[in-house]
């Protein structure tokens, strides 16, 4: 019997086009993250409208207190340089807005950096300091920038500019996308995908509004919050 031409390539379209969107997760389920949800360990965030947030200090820690999955996106307005900026520990001056994923403390967790100055990059790190747990204790040490299967540049950010930045943890494989394209691809490693804890941001020299929102766990009581630890932040 002679199959249809039109059919065989209407499944051939069809196949070939689920075959290429295979490789991304999408979350069903996010939660927007208020100020009142998220534990701010170094500088300070601020409230504006609604879920949105403001940064206008030289540097920002927070963690989410709420159960989430390991999903976790920031839309944000970048405004510029902040008055009085700082060096990071390793004396580099560096523009940066990012999330933090598996923060299990100041000294083991993940991130996704947006980079801005002095070179414009996304850059995903592991910070492992096994057996510590305190910034006095690690300080700086144990970064480990990881190298991406597939990447590609992110736009350049300008004052005013609104993005997106959103990453995705499946055990130790990760995915960041800014503006929904995918710039960033790969495994952060046993070390990383092993690490336990929530999800945050962290900023440096920038000044910015923000909205963030995370996956909705499934499992935890309603009331389920992790402890806020003020002054936990990590070193640089």
């Amino acid at each position: 019997m002679k199959l249809n031409v039109n059919l065989v390539l209407a499944i051939v379209f069809i196949f070939f086009g689920l075959k290429g969107n295979s490789g991304a997760k999408p979350v069903s389920n996010w939660l927007s993250v208020p100020h009142a949800k998220l534990c701010v360990t170094e500088g300070a965030l601020e409230q504006s409208s609604g879920y949105r947030m403001s940064v206008n200090v030289p540097k920002m820690r927070a963690f989410v207190t709420v159960a989430t999955t390991q999903d976790v996106e920031a839309r944000f307005t970048y405004l510029g340089l902040v008055l009085g900026e700082k060096p990071l520990g390793s004396g580099e001056m560096r523009r940066q807005f990012g999330l933090k994923l598996r923060a299990q403390d100041p000294c083991n967790l993940v991130y996704a950096m947006w980079r801005i100055e002095p070179e414009s990059k996304l850059v995903v790190s592991v910070k492992s300091n096994p057996g510590q747990h305190t910034s006095a204790e690690c300080g700086n040490r144990g970064y480990r920038n990881i190298k991406p299967v597939h990447s590609s540049p992110v736009p350049l950010l300008r004052p005013g500019a609104t993005h997106t930045l959103r990453a995705e943890m499946n055990g130790p494989e990760m995915r960041v996308y800014a503006d929904n394209n995918l710039v960033w691809e790969g495994s952060v490693g046993p070390e990383g995908g092993s690490l336990n804890g929530p999800v945050g941001i962290r900023s440096d020299n920038v000044r910015l509004e923000l909205e963030l929102r995370a996956g909705q766990a499934t499992g935890p009581h309603p009331d389920y919050q992790l402890a806020c630890r003020p002054g936990s932040s990590e070193g640089e």
